[in-house]
């Protein structure tokens, strides 16, 4: 009876550490485990609602330069138009595409067109900024900035941060 039970021991040991592999390989390869890694692809302009806002008709090449940044796409053929794709791939989730376009008369912007823009830079929050609703849900997300001389200068009876 000895000599039996020990190869069973032996096979049921076996069997139960190839299906411990099993299970164990299989939950490294699915969700969002990052394996295998797949690196975000990011490329174009990132244009933010912000800086859409401040353009104006009548603005100068180098102006509209400073508030957009260097444009993507500048066709030689047509110098009126500068393009401005932004195209995010992240490794885990959807594809993010976006579309911006000014238009120029001689060195004078003319117009400007393209999709809604976040409202915010790709480093300030992870979600996509497109709906202007903040973190509570009710209305938009503000900058605090301080008001006041004690804001600035600190209130009575604060010391100063080493240095």
């Amino acid at each position: 009876m000895l000599t039996t039970a020990r190869p069973f021991y032996s096979i049921l040991r076996a069997a139960m550490a190839g299906t411990l592999l099993v299970l164990v390989l299989t939950a490294c390869g699915s969700g969002k485990w990052g394996f295998p890694y797949r690196p975000d692809i990011q490329q174009g302009n990132w244009i933010t609602s912000e800086q859409v806002a401040q353009l104006q008709p009548g603005m100068t090449r180098d102006q509209v330069r400073y508030i957009l940044s260097t444009p993507t796409l500048q066709n030689v053929f047509r110098e009126d138009r500068w393009d401005y794709p932004y195209y995010n791939k992240p490794g885990y989730g959807e594809t993010q595409q976006r579309q911006f376009t000014v238009w120029f008369e001689g060195d004078t912007l003319i117009r400007w067109s393209g999709d809604d823009q976040p409202n915010r830079q790709p480093f300030e929050r992870a979600d996509t900024g497109m709906d202007g609703i903040g973190s509570s849900g009710t209305e938009p997300d503000t900058l605090i900035t301080p008001s006041s001389d004690a804001a600035v200068h600190g209130a009575p009876g604060q010391s100063e941060p080493l240095r």
